[in-house]
């Protein structure tokens, strides 16, 4: 099979093919093949590279033989699968060396006990400084949640499985295949934990990540038979979650866990039994047995009888199309990121802020001010598949306080400009108009209005309150024929903002709205608080302002972060738009601790300075264009 050489790239190209090319790498680190390079011929089953050990003499040949521009027109299959495996072993030797960085981070971060000593396993500290996530975070642009994740891999396949972590360095074991025998394993003290890894290293190759986190959690229970009952209790007591979080097709998508096994067979066994009641009386004859799952599992969180839906299936007109649209509940929290309960750390979820929208470049609230409202302890009907029973013929209510974003040229039919929601992400304009006629049945409701520039930042923001009289005038014409009317006042409003605005919602409610400037860019001190605590007006614009915490990479909301000085106002800071940020109670520690500062160079944009002296500027929030 040996041809001669060619080292062009294309079509019909064979790199490697023959002898070795000049100034190129040894076949491997040690042994015979060092005398010459790797050649395609060698990644066929039981060459020479298809046993290579991952390192950087693979990695130069690999990158000579193939990557991203080559097409490999002269190899044969099998040598490209031999190659296809060696990459795979790469990026398990690649993700190795990355843990070992963070070993080495661990070490120098290290944090002593509560008793003054520096507890440790080997050479690696049990603990280290709380800020080492948010370093690991910057460095990477991954999530606070991922970074501790990395963080304690790289430390338990140091501390407590070498054996794995070697595996891993080897290219036995992919970094998922790693991460999932960490977290099966965890359960064990560490005595249990190396008898578990020297039963299951023989096991891991040629494995997928399924069967191997079964045969670890089998390993687990061998050697420690009250395994299976720690990590169910763990799991109960840790991960007990409920998220919600927008599908990648824009449907909805919630799931539980740690779950009680009884209470879990039980819900199952309910939910099931509740579609075949559905199915049974035909409401929706086209629904497949899972579209009638997710309306049953809705309708028995959002407390409607099966026979109220039943009831009111039988009154809709055409029932075979609606049984096809999406089945989505009201949005709510949590997010596949999101802090587990209980916890305040500040970890990160996925979706964006509550509150927001879009104007043009005169900033006239009816060309795309955002109203914002908020789902309140995961109340409402379900959306988009009729009016909930109880709720009478209009539709479904959701009562909302302050998670979605709402762009007002979508509601006055002045354009499709989609919305988003905390914990939801975007939000299609049919969805948008839904969700806000769902918000706008309900009297507790609370709404906001947030004019932004043309970069989508916040500029001006008013909550909406009873109008106190009627509105004398007429709609505006582009507005007389939709249920949705916004329109200008003679009171000019807040100095320097954009005037007081008479919103009516569809059934007729009057709210007025004046609209004040946000502090963004600049500050006049106009909503400063000569004490510590700030204003609850200067708390609100402060939370519009940043969407959420001022670190680049926690996400989490500001209504649920800690109104903070940049600088400490025992030192002079002012409590005051220019010198304040939204920052979870994690980042709000971060902050403070040795080595890691914070500067506001203008309102709405806050610099973090780590340890290593990388800095990371956040802006405002910028809302949906």
């Amino acid at each position: 099979m040996s041809q001669p050489s060619a080292s062009g790239r294309g079509a019909g190209a064979e790199p490697g093919r023959g002898p070795g090319l000049p100034g190129g790498s040894p076949a491997a680190d040690s042994g015979p093949h060092r005398a010459r390079e790797l050649r395609l011929g060698d990644f066929a089953k039981g060459g020479a590279g298809d046993a290579c050990r991952p390192g950087p003499v693979l990695a130069a040949a690999a990158a000579r033989l193939s990557g991203p521009d080559w097409r490999c027109a002269g190899a044969t299959d099998d040598e490209l699968i031999g190659l296809l495996g060696r990459w795979e072993a790469l990026e398990s030797w690649a993700a190795a060396g990355k843990l070992g960085v963070v070993r080495e981070l661990i070490r120098r971060r290290a944090r002593p006990g509560l008793d003054g000593g520096l507890p440790m396993h080997g050479d690696l500290p049990d603990l280290w400084e709380e800020g080492l996530g948010h370093e690991v975070s910057g460095g990477l642009e991954i999530s606070l949640r991922a970074a501790d994740k990395l963080v304690a891999l790289a430390w338990d396949l140091h501390a407590r499985l070498p054996g794995i972590g070697a595996a891993l360095a080897d290219g036995i074991i992919s970094p998922l295949k790693a991460q999932i025998i960490s977290d099966e394993l965890s359960v064990l003290d560490d005595e249990d934990a190396a008898a578990a890894e020297k039963l299951i290293l023989d096991q891991l190759s040629g494995q997928t990540p399924g069967q191997v986190g079964k045969v670890a959690a089998q390993t687990a229970c061998t050697v420690d038979p009250d395994g299976a009952a720690k990590r169910r209790e763990m799991a109960e007591r840790e991960d007990a979650r409920v998220r919600f979080w927008r599908d990648r097709t824009g449907a909805s998508a919630m799931s539980a866990y740690g779950l009680p096994t009884d209470a879990a067979l039980a819900a199952d066994a309910t939910i099931g039994q509740r579609a075949r009641q559905y199915r049974e009386a035909k409401i929706y004859p086209d629904a497949r047995m899972d579209q009638l799952r997710v309306l049953a599992f809705c309708d028995i969180l959002n407390g409607v009888s099966a026979a109220d839906r039943i009831a009111q299936a039988q009154t809709e007109p055409e029932p075979e199309a609606r049984a096809g649209a999406g089945m989505q509940a009201g949005p709510g929290a949590g997010t596949p990121e999101d802090t587990p309960a209980g916890q305040d750390d500040g970890c990160p979820g996925s979706g964006g802020p509550g509150s927001g929208g879009q104007t043009d470049e005169e900033c006239d609230p009816r060309n795309g001010g955002g109203f914002r409202d908020d789902p309140g302890g995961g109340q409402g009907g379900g959306i988009g598949t009729g009016a909930a029973p109880g709720t009478g013929d209009a539709g479904p209510v959701l009562p909302a306080r302050s998670n979605l974003t709402l762009p007002l040229a979508t509601l006055l039919g002045l354009a499709e400009r989609p919305g988003t929601a905390h914990g939801l992400g975007p939000v299609d304009p049919a969805l948008v108009r839904g969700l806000a006629a769902a918000a706008a049945r309900s009297p507790h409701t609370e709404w906001c209005l947030t004019i932004t520039d043309a970069s989508g930042y916040a500029i001006g923001h008013g909550c909406a309150k009873p109008a106190r009289k009627k509105r004398p005038q007429s709609p505006p014409a582009c507005c007389r024929d939709g249920p949705w009317t916004f329109t200008r006042q003679d009171d000019p409003g807040p100095p320097g903002g954009f005037g007081t605005w008479l919103l009516t919602l569809p059934g007729g409610r009057e709210l007025t709205i004046k609209l004040g400037p946000v502090p963004v860019t600049d500050c006049d001190h106009r909503y400063e608080s000569h004490g510590y605590q700030p204003s609850d007006t200067l708390r609100h614009l402060v939370e519009i302002r940043d969407g959420e915490c001022t670190f680049r990479f926690c996400s989490r909301h500001a209504r649920n972060c800690d109104f903070e000085h940049a600088t400490p106002y025992d030192q002079g800071g002012r409590t005051c738009a220019c010198n304040a940020g939204a920052r979870s109670r994690r980042c709000h520690r971060v902050k403070q601790s040795k080595g890691w500062t914070l500067t506001q160079p203008r309102p709405g944009w806050h610099q973090w300075t780590t340890p290593a002296g990388r800095s990371y500027t956040s802006s405002p929030m910028k809302y949906p264009a």
